[in-house]
C-alpha cells in the first residue's frame, strides 16, 4: 500500500489548507473500531469520532448490514408526494428519544441543512399564526450552525463569515459569548458559576433594540462545539428558555454535536432539562456512515402550519430536499440507534467522559502555553496561547505532530479538541492524551 500514488489535482478539500496538504497528505483508506489505516499502512487512533460523528466506532456490522439490506430492497424513492417505510420508522424512533412534545421530524442531509430548515420553519410558523412581522433571528458569538447562508448568518465564527458578509441574512443579531477565560479557564465536568448574568444583554439591549415582537427565534448550541467545546454558565440554558417563553420567541437548539449521546444522555436538552421548540440533529444519528440530518419540532409548530387557512391540496410548508428521509440513510439511523441502545453507548459515553476529563486535566494542566482546559461529557478542549502574529498555528502544528505520532485530534482556532467514539477504552484515552501532552511539550 505504501506505493499508492494519488492523483490530487482534482479534489478541492473542504476546511483544509490545500497547499500544505499536498506536501504532507493525510489519506485514510480503511477504518476499524477506534482506528484508521492510512494510505501508507499506518494505524491512527480516531480521537474525534471523525468530526463528532462515529459514536459507535468504525465498521460496525449491524449498520453495514442494514444498509446492504436496504439497497437490495428499496434503494431510493422520491421524497415529495410519497415517502418510504424506513423514514417513518426512523422519525418515530427519533421522536421517541426526544424530550417533551418534540414529536415532528423534518429530515434533511446535514447539520447545515438542518439549521436553514429550522430558520425557515420559524418564519413559516409565525406567518401561519398571523405574526409574519417576526423575522429577526438571534444567534450567539462563536456559534456554529453550518455553512449555508442561513446558518452562517446566525453563526458567529468570524472566519466563516468574513468573506461572505455582504450576502448574509439582514435581520440577525448575536448574543455575547459564554466563555470567561479569567475566572473559568479550567472547567472539569461542572457548569461554571458566573458572578454576572450573561443573558442580561439579551434582555436589556438586544430585545429592546429590535423589539421582542419582531424576534422569530433564538438559536444556540447547548455547548459551543465547533468553536472549541465552550460550556455555558450554570442556569444559562434554563434562563434562555424563560426569556423566549416570556416574549413568544422560538428557541432552537443546534444539537448536531451534542445530540445522540455525547453528553451521556440522548440530547443536550435532556442534560440541561430544557425542551427547545426545535432541535437540530445530524452526525451521530447514522454513526456518520451516510449523511442524514433533521429538525425535530414541537407539536404546536406543526399544528399551527396544518391549521393555516388553506385548501386541502395545498402544500403547508414549501421546503424539502431530494434526499429528505432517504431510505438508506434512515435504515442506517435505525440500525445505529438500535446498536447504541443495545450496547448502552450513551451511558458509556457519560462514564468515559469522566475518564477523559480526569486524564486531560491531570496530564495537560501546567504544560507550556496551556491557558485553559474544558471537559464535559465525552469531549474536551485544551486552549493554547497564540503565537504572536500567526493565530491558530500552534494548534495546527500540534495537530499535525499528533497525526505523525498516530493520534487524530482536531484543531479549532487556538484549541485542540478531543471527542472520541463512545466505545473508547481507558488505554485509548491514555494514548490520545499522552501523545497530545508530548506534542505540546515539543512545541513549547
Amino acid at each position: 500500500m505504501s506505493n499508492t500514488v494519488f492523483h490530487m489535482d482534482n479534489q478541492w478539500l473542504p476546511f483544509t489548507p490545500n497547499r500544505t496538504f499536498k506536501q504532507d497528505p493525510r489519506v485514510f483508506v480503511g477504518a476499524e473500531g477506534m482506528h484508521f489505516t492510512t494510505h501508507d499502512g499506518k494505524k491512527v487512533i480516531d480521537g474525534i469520532s471523525s468530526l463528532w460523528c462515529v459514536g459507535a466506532g468504525h465498521n460496525r456490522r449491524p449498520i453495514n448490514e442494514a444498509i446492504k439490506n436496504q439497497l437490495d430492497t428499496l434503494d431510493y424513492a422520491t421524497a415529495f408526494q410519497a415517502s418510504n417505510d424506513k423514514a417513518f420508522k426512523a422519525a418515530q424512533m427519533i421522536a421517541d428519544m426526544a424530550p417533551g412534545d418534540l414529536n415532528k421530524v423534518l429530515f434533511c442531509n446535514s447539520g447545515s441543512e438542518a439549521a436553514d430548515t429550522a430558520l425557515k420553519v420559524a418564519l413559516a410558523y409565525h406567518r401561519a399564526r398571523g405574526e409574519g412581522h417576526r423575522n429577526v433571528f438571534i444567534g450567539r458569538e462563536k456559534g456554529y450552525h453550518g455553512v449555508n447562508f442561513g446558518g452562517m448568518s446566525v453563526g458567529g465564527l468570524p472566519a466563516n463569515r468574513k468573506v461572505y458578509g455582504a450576502q448574509l441574512l439582514p435581520r440577525v443579531d448575536h448574543m455575547r459569548f459564554i466563555h470567561d477565560p479569567v475566572n473559568h479557564a479550567y472547567i472539569h465536568h461542572e457548569e461554571p458559576v458566573w458572578a454576572e448574568d450573561p443573558l442580561l444583554e439579551l434582555e436589556n439591549r438586544i430585545l429592546v433594540l429590535h423589539d421582542p415582537s419582531n424576534i422569530a427565534a433564538v438559536i444556540v448550541e447547548p455547548i459551543a462545539g465547533s468553536a472549541g467545546w465552550y460550556i455555558p454558565p450554570q442556569g444559562y440554558v434554563k434562563r434562555l428558555r424563560e426569556i423566549c417563553d416570556k416574549h413568544g420567541i422560538l428557541l432552537i437548539f443546534d444539537e448536531v454535536i451534542t445530540g445522540f449521546g455525547r453528553l451521556g444522555v440522548n440530547f443536550g436538552a435532556d442534560y440541561y432539562g430544557v425542551v427547545p421548540d426545535m432541535l437540530n440533529f445530524a452526525k451521530a444519528v447514522t454513526n456518520g456512515v451516510i449523511p442524514l440530518g433533521g429538525v425535530i419540532c414541537r407539536d404546536f409548530i406543526y399544528d399551527a402550519m396544518m391549521n393555516a387557512n388553506s385548501p386541502a391540496h395545498a402544500i403547508e410548508f414549501f421546503h424539502g430536499y431530494t434526499y429528505s428521509g432517504h431510505p438508506v440513510a434512515c435504515a442506517a439511523a435505525i440500525a445505529t440507534l438500535d446498536l447504541m441502545k443495545e450496547e448502552n453507548l450513551f451511558a458509556r459515553a457519560g462514564q468515559q467522559g469522566r475518564v477523559l476529563g480526569d486524564a486531560m486535566h491531570s496530564a495537560l494542566k501546567g504544560l507550556p502555553n496551556v491557558v485553559g482546559i474544558r471537559t464535559l461529557g465525552l469531549a474536551g478542549a485544551v486552549e493554547l496561547a497564540s503565537i504572536p502574529g500567526t493565530p491558530g498555528k500552534r494548534a495546527y502544528d500540534i495537530f499535525m505532530d499528533c497525526f505523525h505520532h498516530g493520534v487524530w485530534v482536531r484543531p479549532a482556532g487556538e484549541n485542540i479538541v478531543i471527542c472520541p467514539p463512545y466505545i473508547v477504552q481507558d488505554a485509548h484515552i491514555d494514548q490520545i492524551v499522552q501523545t497530545l501532552a508530548d506534542s505540546i511539550r515539543r512545541h513549547a
